[in-house]
């Protein structure tokens, strides 16, 4: 049977973007709104070491340092595994993955340093790296788990034999995946069934495209939510909810009218000929 889901959220906060919004750039005003999200039941927070080359942590781990007792009211969520241009010190300067042991740790430690805390609650490789070696990637997140750095271990973008070559050594808790109406693939090759059945919880990370729905998505979700009394963005993500494991979203806008929407729709069940119409709008075509 499936584990329990690690986090216990209507919502999952994603910290990609964070330094993008002037009105969090102060941290006490970033204190602000975190505090505000925990007192709406947003207790989760989804960050990489390459969000902002750094920044991203940086400045959320200035402002609980206005407040530190608020730490213990949160799960933190890091990941790591992408070099990215800048970051490459190598001649070629191209993007590329790292998942070797010593690597890991210190990405780990640097996150920590930071965020200003002593241990993530969780931590995500973020992309499968052809060049992993499975021994040494499962050696450095036991130790970091030993250590107490880590409280629990997950993947992003990892498909099945990736996610299985490690779950058979290493208790891996979720996948973060692209998942929304116009990223729905994982909903029909099984993936999302493969992942209920080894225990792992679906994150769904751009669960509203960006904002980027075509043209026909947008026209039936507007007449969906004019059936159901819902936004259309509130109806997207009860497309996601519907699916098995109900995917948790991953929200990318960090606008508190955008948050109070999706939160007003947490409770929002689509029946099967709403999901199946919404999915055709989407694809195209109608199922098989």
């Amino acid at each position: 049977m499936p584990d329990s889901p690690v986090i216990d959220a209507p919502l999952l906060l994603g910290m990609m973007r964070l330094t993008d919004y002037p009105e969090l750039a102060a941290a006490q005003d970033l204190l602000g709104f975190i505090e505000r999200c925990v007192e709406q039941g947003l207790n989760a927070f989804d960050h990489a070491d390459i969000y902002g080359l750094g920044q991203c942590e940086a400045h959320f781990g200035e402002a609980l340092r206005l407040n530190p007792t608020l730490r213990q009211r949160l799960q933190l969520i890091g990941k790591a595994d992408i070099v990215l241009r800048p970051q490459d010190g190598s001649r070629w300067q191209v993007k590329h993955y790292n998942s070797a042991a010593d690597y890991l740790v210190r990405a780990v430690e640097a996150s920590l340093a930071r965020l200003g805390v002593e241990r993530l609650d969780g931590f995500l490789l973020h992309r499968p790296d052809p060049l992993m070696q499975t021994e040494e990637v499962v050696r450095a997140l036991a130790g970091l788990m030993e250590s107490g750095k880590v409280g629990w271990l997950g993947v992003s973008n990892f498909d099945p034999l990736h996610w299985q070559a490690l779950a058979r050594e290493l208790p891996l808790r979720c996948n973060q995946i692209e998942l929304s109406l116009t990223a729905q693939e994982a909903a029909w090759d099984g993936r999302l069934q493969a992942m209920r059945a080894d225990g792992l919880q679906v994150l769904a990370w751009s669960p509203l495209a960006g904002g980027a729905f075509p043209v026909a998505l947008q026209e039936a979700l507007a007449r969906g939510g004019e059936a159901l009394g819902a936004t259309p963005s509130q109806v997207a993500l009860a497309w996601l909810r519907r699916l098995p494991g109900r995917p948790l979203p991953i929200l990318g806008s960090l606008r508190w009218p955008r948050i109070e929407e999706a939160l007003a729709g947490k409770d929002l069940e689509l029946d099967a000929p709403t999901w199946f119409y919404l999915a055709e709008a989407a694809r195209g075509y109608e199922a098989p």
